[in-house]
């Protein structure tokens, strides 16, 4: 899933969810750099994690 992710779309970390909705800055590989509303800018291995796409984001 990961493969598909662009900037703008809205994820979630699974191991994370205090972390909030994040929202995808760049993708580069399996190098994958997210804005999530309570922890800010994150780098993801997407090799290893598989985020959780938000289709509607309550809030």
């Amino acid at each position: 899933m990961n493969e598909i992710l662009e900037p703008g779309m809205l994820v979630r970390h699974p191991a994370a969810p205090d972390w909030g909705t994040g929202q995808v800055q760049s993708r580069i590989g399996d190098r994958i750099t997210i804005n999530f509303t309570h922890a800010g800018k994150q780098v993801v291995d997407g090799s290893r994690v598989r985020l959780a796409l938000v289709m509607d984001d309550p809030g």
